[in-house]
């Protein structure tokens, strides 16, 4: 962020040093003469050269520069200011941050003022990924969905030769798929791998980067329903990059939002108005952590805080401890960065790291390589902890210049972060500063690990993975447990698919993902999967053709060196085609992911069918209804299980397949060696590749460029839309700021237990057709097949109200089932949950909701503050919140109210259907306790989780975003 003011009047204009002959001035906080800044952690010296960088007297004041310095003591006390370099935004949380930005101009607008006091002060990039849906895949396409709805017309699709599978793997809409695409010739097992040179010669080529994709149909479709369905949507996108300064639009299809900004926006400094310093983000995607491999700060916030960072205001967080990460001994050859995630999750969840930094350091850090430290640090949300970081060292500078950076820019970075001592050596320990505590990690313990079958935090080693599920199957249903019956642990259920006889049992895998989340940006993982597909394809072996494969890179450099290493044919013969880039599985975008004869067979036989997926996330139901046991694994084992037909298998002692020669081949048989892997590594991801595919990005595609868009200052609404709707947020909006008010005789509209996510209160998959969402669609004269999705949807108000809480999985305690359904308490009567809440706000009855620990974990999305709020929700009260959604009720007004340390709704006798009172003080300060009184006669006391003054400023706006609007009127 550029100065706030003249470097004259700067508190700390003695600290400006120059680098390149006095041509680039930067702040030196080493100038300070202060011991104690070579004992402040990495991570927090990037906060403190950001104070001082900002430092104006007014959000960011010198006792915030003194308190950061003073860290040792002020850690976890102090509250502080941070401004970002930049804002990072994805399309299902960044279309309703714009929404409201446009929808604040209006409200400034109708008070006489200015709109174009409404912009982004920070530099926003806002990535199209999110809104990829899996249409096609791998049946004959010419039936697919019409974006327009209604019956599509066939279309004929480019001959090609016959698939190498056993057959065509039925993967579109159940009603897209006739029989008759479905009877491809077999393949035989031993049939060799003739089809590379068919591939690479094939005249159709992936549009945005020019390389030729293994099934050329299946992306463009796609792609082409992606850009159809979303038409609406982007030309509001379009709006935004011209109307509003700072903002920068990717175009849609050239990648995920993290996979994007790793690739593309990352500097590690950044340069402006002739001052250099530390890059540094904050995203609307949980996964902006990844960032924070390559030695850039960086962390998850909900779009309603990052539309006030956009608009100028800080990030306001009490001074946090810095756990040290400390990580020693030497990687096994089979051991992945995958594993060494799961490893290193397992370590952090166990140590207690809510809310902390994480920062690694020793001599272990040094193996591994650029894309290992990203990957590790994307699943910091699922340890809770804020940030994993890695400083820059020699490791980061070698993977800048693989992507292009020139040699004059690697040496200003390198001259500047030592400079300022943010470049170090893991190898020398007197380099090390000190931790608030120390973890230290044996890498050498780490062993190949799957996560499941139903929360990635429980690991199993494969080793073990085949007892493991045999004990899922008896244990009581659970976290982990079927409670299947011993007699029915045997079913097996033939079926028909493609003119052949299957057989299904628990445990058979019917979807295998590789798909765009935490592993595919890593070369060495994904190159390890492709050279396992190659060694089982040129051995004979193959995967049944009923389990839905997909691989959905997560940009077009992944898809580049799988071709260019030669591995990407021989995903496409075991079925892991390119389905497009962006996120699909790993968020729910598939229309109908299995064949009706699959569906069919396992609910016949009450199967616990399984997929497995190399992404981070896999709660119960996410891919597909019907499949009930799920497992996170690492791309090569996801080709591994799929190759298997089963979890129920100890690939120690049991063979893959056979060859036509009756040589039984086990799975050490055909897994590359580490040399081959680094060899195959150094040979592919080279200077060139991110060079050409950079150039890909910033052009964009023509369908994109030719979107025209309104050219005005206010965005004209279509009140006919059913995507874009100006939200109520602004309606009511007053220059004073609203008095106290407390909660009086409120419902419970929901009583919730433990481990409610974000998937839970909104979901960002498919608009199911008997859901609230739908009927108002329907009653817009929309057809099913234009539904889109949730995630497509969030700049409609009404939707996302009525998709709040819709999740199947809701497990509500008011009626004692699961499903979107809750009990309207006066009438008695259990009805859509949106419906209850209409009829309370009709009453003028508050509602709140009951839950127990981690209220609200999983993905960053502001619909599940949003939604609630609209539902007339005012407070939460549970056990413990994860932090980001804490923060985002906070920045919407709802006030998040937590038991006291060992008390739960259950140890208070609570039934939910009491009425609730909570009385308002005239001030409140952070961490206060409040006391809540029920119409039973109770009284118990909760806390507040307000953690700093300015979220009790935000509160009594009634949220931050009103905060933001009033300071402009």
């Amino acid at each position: 962020m550029a100065l706030t003011s003249p470097v004259k009047e700067h508190p700390y204009g003695h600290l400006i040093d120059t680098l390149s002959g006095g041509k680039i001035q930067f702040f030196n906080p080493q100038k300070l003469n202060d011991p104690r800044y070579d004992k402040l952690p990495l991570s927090i010296r990037v906060l403190l050269e950001a104070a001082i960088r900002n430092c104006d007297g007014f959000y960011t004041k010198e006792e915030h520069v003194q308190n950061i310095m003073d860290w040792q003591q002020q850690q976890n006390k102090a509250e502080v200011p941070f401004s970002p370099a930049r804002v990072l935004l994805q399309d299902f949380t960044g279309i309703p941050a714009m929404v409201d930005l446009a929808a604040m101009r209006d409200a400034v607008a109708k008070h006489g003022m200015d709109p174009n006091l409404v912009n982004p002060k920070c530099p926003t990039d806002l990535i199209v990924d999110h809104s990829l849906q899996i249409d096609y895949s791998k049946c004959a396409i010419q039936n697919g969905p019409n974006p327009g709805g209604g019956d599509g017309t066939s279309r004929p699709t480019p001959s090609r030769p016959p698939q190498l599978r056993g057959g065509s793997q039925c993967g579109g809409q159940r009603s897209s798929c006739s029989k008759a695409a479905c009877n491809d010739p077999p393949a035989s097992p031993g049939r060799p791998a003739a089809s590379v040179q068919q591939i690479e010669n094939t005249p159709l080529l992936c549009p945005f980067h020019l390389q030729p994709v293994s099934e050329p149909e299946t992306a463009l479709k796609n792609q082409e329903m992606e850009l159809m369905r979303n038409k609406e949507r982007l030309r509001f996108f379009k709006w935004c990059s011209k109307a509003f300064k700072n903002v920068n639009v990717v175009p849609p299809d050239v990648g995920a939002v993290h996979q994007v900004n790793l690739e593309y926006l990352s500097r590690v400094v950044q340069l402006s108005d002739g001052y250099i310093y530390p890059d540094s983000v904050v995203g609307t995607d949980s996964h902006t952590t990844m960032i924070n491999g390559l030695g850039i700060l960086g962390w998850g916030v909900g779009g309603i805080e990052s539309e006030a960072v956009m608009l100028g205001q800080p990030v306001c967080l009490t001074l946090p401890q810095v756990v040290g990460c400390k990580l020693v001994g030497t990687i096994n050859p089979l051991t992945t960065s995958i594993d060494i995630v799961l490893g290193i999750t397992k370590h952090l969840r166990q140590a207690g790291i809510a809310g902390k930094f994480v920062e690694f350091f020793g001599p272990g850090v040094s193996q591994l390589s650029a894309p290992d430290r990203t990957t590790i640090a994307n699943m910091c949300p699922e340890y809770n902890a804020t940030v994993s970081f890695f400083p820059v060292d020699n490791v980061t500078i070698r993977h800048f210049k693989k992507t292009n950076f020139t040699q004059e820019k690697l040496e200003l970075l390198e001259s500047y972060m030592k400079a300022v001592k943010l470049f170090r050596s893991y190898e020398d320990p007197s380099e090390d500063p000190q931790y608030s505590e120390v973890i230290e990690i044996n890498l050498s313990s780490m062993v190949p690990q799957v996560s499941g079958p139903k929360r990635p935090s429980d690991r199993v080693a494969v080793s073990n993975m085949k007892e493991d599920f045999q004990s899922c199957l008896d244990e009581k249903v659970g976290f982990k447990g079927f409670h299947i019956s011993k007699e029915k642990q045997e079913t097996l259920v033939p079926f028909l698919h493609g003119g052949q006889e299957y057989q299904l049992a628990h445990g058979s895998v019917v979807i295998a993902a590789v798909i765009s989340c935490t592993n595919n940006c890593n070369p060495s993982v994904m190159l390890t999967a492709g050279l396992l597909a190659k060694k089982a394809v040129e051995a004979g072996l193959i995967v049944k053709p009923y389990i839905r494969t997909s691989l959905a890179p997560g940009s077009g450099m992944v898809t580049h060196y799988l071709n260019t290493s030669g591995v990407l044919p021989y995903f496409n013969q075991l079925g892991f085609e390119v389905i497009g880039y962006g996120c699909a599985t790993c968020v729910g975008n598939t229309a109908a992911p299995l064949p009706e004869t699959v569906v069919d067979a396992i609910k016949q036989g009450d199967l616990v069918a399984c997929g497995v997926l190399s992404g981070n996330r896999h709660f119960e139901g996410r891919l597909c209804d019907c499949v009930r046991a799920n497992y996170l694994a690492s791309p090569p084992l996801v080709v591994a299980y799929a190759i298997a037909g089963t979890v129920g298998i100890d690939f120690e002692k049991e063979p893959l397949g056979v060859t036509s020669e009756g040589k039984e081949l086990y799975l050490r048989d055909i897994w590359p060696s580490r040399e081959e892997i680094q060899q195959t590594e150094e040979e592919t991801v080279i200077t060139s590749i991110f060079k050409d595919l950079r150039g890909r990005m910033e052009k964009g595609n023509s369908f994109w460029n030719n979107i025209d868009y309104p050219e005005s200052v206010v965005f004209p609404w279509d009140h006919k839309s059913t995507y874009i709707r100006s939200p109520s947020f602004f309606s009511k909006l007053g220059k004073d700021v609203p008095p106290p008010q407390s909660i009086e005789n409120a419902h419970a509209l929901l009583f919730l237990g433990d481990k409610v996510t974000t998937d839970h209160i909104s979901p960002a998959g498919s608009i199911a057709r008997v859901s609230a969402a739908a009927k108002y669609l329907l009653s817009k004269r929309l057809t099913p097949r234009e539904f889109n999705s949730y995630g497509a949807r969030r700049g409609n108000d009404a939707v996302m109200t009525r998709g709040t809480f819709a999740s199947i999985k809701l497990q509500n305690r008011l009626i004692g089932k699961t499903g979107p359904k809750t009990l309207h308490i006066p009438s008695g009567q259990t009805v859509d949950v949106f419906e209850a809440a209409e009829r309370y706000q009709r009453d003028g009855i508050p509602l709140i909701i009951l839950a127990g620990k981690d209220y609200g974990s999983g993905n960053s999305r502001d619909w599940v503050a949003k939604g609630p709020y609209l539902l007339g929700v005012r407070a939460v009260i549970a056990v413990s919140f994860e932090n980001l959604h804490k923060t985002q009720l906070v920045g919407m007004g709802i006030m998040p109210l937590q038991f006291l340390p060992g008390q739960t709704a259950d140890s208070l006798e609570l039934s939910g259907k009491e009425r609730f009172t909570i009385s308002m003080p005239d001030s409140l300060s952070p961490k206060q306790q409040l006391t809540v009184k029920t119409s039973q006669g109770k009284s118990f006391s909760v806390t507040a989780l307000f953690d700093t003054e300015m979220d009790v400023t935000f509160f009594q706006n009634g949220g931050l975003l009103r905060y933001v609007a009033r300071t402009l009127l």
